[in-house]
């Protein structure tokens, strides 16, 4: 089965149900469908064809959601870029990928006006609330092309061998690197998280990520195969707004990574609002402190908490079934269904439970590779156990428990060596997180003549809190080996994020 075609069948089993709130507005799985199909004529009367990479520019909205869908019903491959890119990077994006089209949005001109001036290989952009006296016969307003489309496009031929999406690392090691995704891995994705997790038609799945990343990508994606509703959010930038509408739309699902939850904790009206129909929290792109945990769980004691880990090349790679969060709270847990992941250690020989490695998977859900980038993906992509195939080498490192439980350690060009030894930011930060009233923390090496590399922490407090560097540094020798105990440790009003939220530490240093 294709992606979209999930969408479609559920389209035609409950055409009047709500699929997607935005602000005011409702959009049922019926005209949902309606609007992606006539989008997908327009696009193939552009000359879009099969392969053709559609780029999506814009802030969460149901522009987003219409163009990943009739950019797969025209048989093309949708590129979702993040609404905060700038214009040298859009330009990039657009050329390295060679798109044909640009759906994006009139509020963001500044950004994607000069980047088309310098991709030669956009024949369109469709734009919405683009003013009818564009000027440039490239520009096309969105709402015409929804409107001027009879909803007949050619059936496009695809199979699932097919891309479906390329979607960009941030990049933040180097230039961005295009993920190739087939309909194979993304169904096959969808499919096995939703095994675990468990999604239904009753659902109300509160989406403040942003569509280009793959977490917020997926709500729409999973929530479409099953039939619930996603209320999508611009950002998470206000989340007394966000609560606000959670309580209002009686949302029952939230994903999260853990700079939201920690946004949340430092809230003191959560009482103010009605969330108890919520019922699952999910959290993923960095693991949960033990301390968020526990607050997490007395904030929403009838919330269903999943800790997960996963990585862009194949969306998800693991869960911790929540009846294990108190017995092993750190872990991000097993392999999810349908996959199979292990240890290696730098031979790249497989390791028993019990050892700490890189992190290998192997799965439907494994990419294709880096989109014209052969060099980058051979490191990626190695061949696996049986005769032909490849298994993704995640660049991660994990140590298992005697079970197998995984537990992040850190990426393999962030371990920080010093006196000789291996450290763990993860480690030091958790320990960090465990102390009342610290809010974010980044840990990373920096050079020293002795040391080889000092571990120096970054800390951003909650309001009200008092907590002076050497309280810090007295918490941390109380509970560390005096080889990770930070050198240096930084008061900070803010850590930089990345589009995605993760704490961002290039340049930290």
């Amino acid at each position: 089965m294709l992606l979209h075609e999930l969408f479609e069948t559920t389209a035609r089993r409950v055409p009047e149900k709500v699929a997607l709130g935005v602000g005011s507005q409702r959009y049922t799985y019926r005209e949902l469908n309606g609007l992606a199909t006539r989008l997908a004529e327009t696009l193939q009367q552009r000359g879009v064809q099969r392969g053709d990479r559609v780029a999506i520019f814009a802030d969460n909205g149901v522009e987003v959601v219409v163009g990943i869908y009739g950019a797969l019903k025209a048989g093309a491959v949708f590129m979702p870029v993040n609404s905060l890119t700038k214009a040298d990077k859009l330009a990039y994006l657009l050329n390295d990928s060679r798109a044909a089209t640009l759906v994006t949005t009139q509020v963001l001109r500044s950004i994607w006006e000069p980047a088309i001036t310098d991709a030669p290989s956009v024949k369109a952009c469709i734009v919405a609330g683009l003013p009818v006296d564009a000027g440039d016969s490239r520009l096309m307003p969105y709402e015409a092309a929804i409107a001027g489309a009879s909803g007949d496009p050619q059936r496009a031929l695809a199979i699932d061998q097919d891309l479906a999406s390329i979607i960009y690392t941030s990049g933040s090691t180097g230039e961005p690197k295009g993920v190739m995704l087939r309909h194979l891995n993304m169904v096959s994705a969808a499919r096995s998280v939703n095994g675990y997790l468990g999604m239904t038609g009753d659902d109300v799945i509160m989406c403040a990520l942003p569509l280009a990343f793959d977490y917020g990508l997926y709500q729409i994606l999973m929530a479409f195969m099953v039939g619930a509703t996603v209320v999508l959010e611009r950002s998470f930038s206000f989340p007394v707004k966000v609560l606000e509408t959670m309580a209002n739309e009686g949302v029952t699902v939230f994903p999260g990574v853990p700079t939201m939850f920690s946004m949340i904790m430092g809230l003191n009206n959560l009482s103010q609002f009605d969330l108890r129909r919520l019922r699952m929290i999910t959290n993923t792109a960095a693991a949960l402190s033990e301390r968020h945990i526990q607050e997490l769980r007395a904030l929403f004691p009838q919330a269903t908490l999943f800790s997960m880990y996963g990585l862009t090349e194949c969306k998800r790679v693991t869960y911790l079934p929540p009846d294990q969060l108190d017995i092993r709270p750190t872990s991000v847990g097993r392999g999810m269904p349908n996959e199979e992941v292990w240890l290696v250690d730098e031979q790249g020989k497989r390791l028993p439970n019990g050892s700490t490695g890189e992190l290998v998977i192997r799965g439907s859900n494994v990419m294709r590779g880096y989109w014209e980038k052969p060099e980058h993906t051979a490191r990626r992509l190695k061949p696996g156990p049986n005769p032909g195939e490849m298994v993704l080498y995640s660049g991660d490192v994990f140590r298992t428990d005697d079970e197998g439980f995984l537990y992040f350690v850190a990426r393999k060009d962030d371990i920080i060596k010093s006196r000789g030894e291996k450290v763990s930011p993860k480690e030091v930060e958790n320990v960090l997180y465990a102390l009342d009233g610290v809010q974010d923390a980044a840990v990373i090496g920096v050079a020293d003549d002795i040391l080889g590399q000092a571990i120096k922490a970054f800390v951003v407090l909650r309001p009200g809190c008092e907590h002076r560097e050497k309280d810090l540094l007295r918490h941390c020798q109380e509970r560390l080996e005096s080889f990770m105990v930070p050198k240096h440790i930084a008061i900070v009003p803010e850590l930089p994020k990345t589009d995605t939220g993760k704490i961002k530490k290039t340049g930290l240093a």
